[in-house]
């Protein structure tokens, strides 16, 4: 047996500036040990999904979707298949604004194109005062993304919602409708939309075009065609399975395998 791949933790206790930018990449199978500090943190990946556990529960961080820490909670990740990482360190009075709870934030352009711009010079400490002044525009973007969805994936404990979500993951490709799935489920439509939105914060629908979108992208760096992934997933043409990429990644599949490979 393979023994784990543990991850460094930060060598530091306090933050060497209030917003502190960390760049790395982890091998599959990596993960870090539970901890924690007092300064919050945003976790994200430009490839790969990252697993985080927070305070015993599960979040899944792929690109374009960060996971937020707040200061003090515990959390610790696991990467099946290696990632590029990208993490942001927050002081604790910055987080005033930002949510008291782990959650899911979408990266909106804005944010992600300071991101980027940053990685690609390697800042680490804002220094010059147009970084500064880009550190707090991030902040701001942060704090206006960080409202949505708690979780990328959510799943429920309810017994027959989960047995929904069970099926699903075991087949992807099942494209029966709302209404077909409720008459497995003996319920009405109606019932099972209620019980949606009260346990996953979302449609079924869109529940299972985000557990496509996990899968298509784990299949990408598998190097498999696009047309092969639109099939496997249950879709009639390579165009909506696109249309859905882009929607979740804001980019192409052929896009996001381009830049994964740069990466």
């Amino acid at each position: 047996m393979t023994a784990p791949h543990y991850l460094p933790l930060p060598d530091f206790t306090a933050l060497p500036s209030p917003v502190y930018f960390r760049y790395d990449e982890f091998p599959a199978g990596s993960e870090s040990l539970e901890h924690h500090h007092d300064w919050g943190q945003l976790n994200y990946t430009t490839q790969g999904i990252m697993h985080l556990r927070v305070e015993g529960k599960r979040f899944l961080s792929p690109p374009q979707y960060a996971v937020w820490i707040p200061p003090g909670a515990a959390h610790g990740s696991y990467n099946p298949n290696a990632v590029i990482y990208r993490s942001v360190y927050i002081d604790s009075t910055l987080c005033e604004d930002l949510p008291t709870q782990a959650c899911t934030v979408a990266i909106t352009d804005i944010l992600k194109a300071i991101l980027v711009d940053f990685a690609r010079r390697g800042v680490h400490e804002p220094e010059h005062e147009s970084d500064r002044r880009l550190a707090r525009v991030m902040l701001d973007q942060l704090s206006l993304s960080a409202q949505g969805v708690p979780y990328f994936l959510p799943y429920t404990d309810h017994p027959v919602l989960s047995g929904v979500l069970e099926a699903l993951r075991e087949n992807p490709a099942d494209n029966r409708t709302q209404v077909q799935w409720a008459r497995r489920a003996n319920m009405t439509e109606r019932t099972l939309a209620r019980l949606c939105h009260r346990e996953l914060g979302m449609p079924l629908g869109e529940w299972r075009q985000r557990l496509r979108y996990l899968l298509a992208l784990e299949a990408l760096e598998e190097e498999h065609s696009v047309h092969a992934i639109a099939y496997d997933l249950g879709y009639s043409n390579p165009s909506a399975f696109i249309a859905m990429f882009r929607r979740l990644a804001g980019t192409t599949p052929e896009q996001y395998r381009r830049q994964a490979g740069r990466g």
